[in-house]
Order: C-alpha cells, then structure tokens, then sequence
C-alpha cells in the first residue's frame, strides 16, 4: 500500500515534469526563436499550461487525486494535437487548413521527417494522459 502511494507521488512528478518541459518549449518556440503560433498551437497551449500549476500544486501537497483534471486536460489537448498534427501530414487534411494569419500546416521544425511541434506535443500530452489513468486506477482500490 505505502509503495503504491509512493509510486503514485513519483508518477504525478514525472508528469509534471513533462507538463513544465512541454510549456517552456512551447516558450522557446514562440519567444526565442520566434515561431508564431497558430490557431490550434494556442488551443493547446489552453490545455497545457495548466496542467503545469495543477501538478505543480498536487505534487507539493501530494495530492494524487489532481490526476482526474490532468486526464481531462491532456485528453482535450491530446485530441487537439492529434488533429494539427493530421492537418500538416496528411494531404487531404492539409487542404482543410482554414487556421488563421498563420496556416496551422506550416511546419517550422519537422525533424526526421516526421517530429514537428504538433508532433511534440502529441507525444507530451499522451505521457501526462497514460500517467494520469495509471493514478486513477491505483487510486480506484483506495
């Protein structure tokens, strides 16, 4: 029991920590190099940088239960993200590109072929998600 609770605090470290490393690229996108974000990138901006302050918080106050608004929150954004991400690789969804100043297929960094910031937050979203549900199933016998 106490090694589940510990994991648990540890679990809602680590997505915290991808919370925080998600939100300072996204700043060093946007305020360093000077990649204006569009439309979809500020809608998951929305959804990531509170995550960040809600972990923040449960994990001082070691409050595993904060894992129900990380899930909802990177689910949101994880389905934001999965979508940008279709509109700048997949042709057919390319041409439904309606963003705003700034088309939302337009890929300033595209690494591999395949790793672009959509791409990046994808990939955070979905870690701070599977985390969130392993919480929240641990929790569920407690």
């Amino acid at each position: 029991m106490k090694n589940n609770i510990k994991q648990n605090e540890n679990l809602l470290f680590a997505a915290w920590g991808v919370s925080l490393i998600a939100t300072i690229g996204s700043l060093y996108f946007s305020e360093i190099l000077s990649f204006i974000p569009c439309e979809l990138c500020w809608y998951q901006r929305i959804f990531m940088y509170p995550i960040v302050i809600i972990l923040g918080i449960a994990v001082v106050k070691k409050d595993t239960k904060q894992a129900l608004y990380s899930a909802v929150f990177s689910g949101i954004g994880l389905i934001i993200a999965f979508y940008h991400y279709l509109v700048q690789k997949v042709p057919a969804m390319t041409k439904l590109d309606s963003c705003g100043l700034i088309p939302c297929a337009s890929q300033y960094i595209n690494w591999f072929g395949f790793i672009t910031i959509p791409f990046l937050a994808l990939v955070g979203f979905t870690i701070i998600f599977v985390i969130s549900v392993v919480i929240l199933k641990t929790n569920q016998g407690r």
